[in-house]
């Protein structure tokens, strides 16, 4: 057992430069390459990071100027809206007008033909009586006998 043991204990001291080794051989990857690694990956994860907020800010403001056009266009839509039924308004005012004016003026020629057509036909019935009386007289005339007059031909 004595044997092994100073097998064991001259492995052992014969490792050592090996472990030296192995430690100074992990310490240099460390700081040659694990470190400056670490630090790329570290810059590449936050400009990612960086860039990822960057879009979710340049996202949340074109969502923003989308809303306020979206409000200027409903604005200006609802004015122009306005400014159409303002417009459809007044055309059917000044329609209204314009027909107002042409019934009264329609309705004043129809009362001057009215009386014209009633001062024509006073006129027409005073002449066919003037002449009614004179046509009945001469009738008489000329169907009786030439003695017998009557009294209301002799006036």
């Amino acid at each position: 057992m004595d044997q092994i043991l100073n097998e064991l204990g001259g492995l052992a001291l014969g490792s050592v430069p090996t472990i030296i080794f192995f430690l100074l051989l992990v310490a240099a990857y460390s700081l040659l390459v694990r470190g400056p690694l670490l630090k790329v990956l570290a810059e590449r994860r936050a400009r990612t990071s960086g860039a990822i907020e960057q879009a979710k800010g340049a996202i949340s403001a074109a969502e923003a100027e989308t809303a306020v056009y979206e409000d200027k266009l409903r604005a200006a839509k609802s004015k122009i809206f306005q400014a159409r039924e303002e417009k459809i308004t007044k055309w059917n005012a000044e329609r209204d007008a314009a027909l107002s004016d042409a019934k009264s003026r329609t309705e004043e020629r129809v009362k001057a033909a009215r009386h014209d057509i009633e001062q024509s036909a006073a006129t027409a019935r005073q002449q066919i009586e003037g002449a009614s009386a004179a046509l009945s007289a001469q009738i008489l005339r000329a169907v009786l006998p030439a003695g017998v007059v009557p009294p209301e031909a002799a006036q």
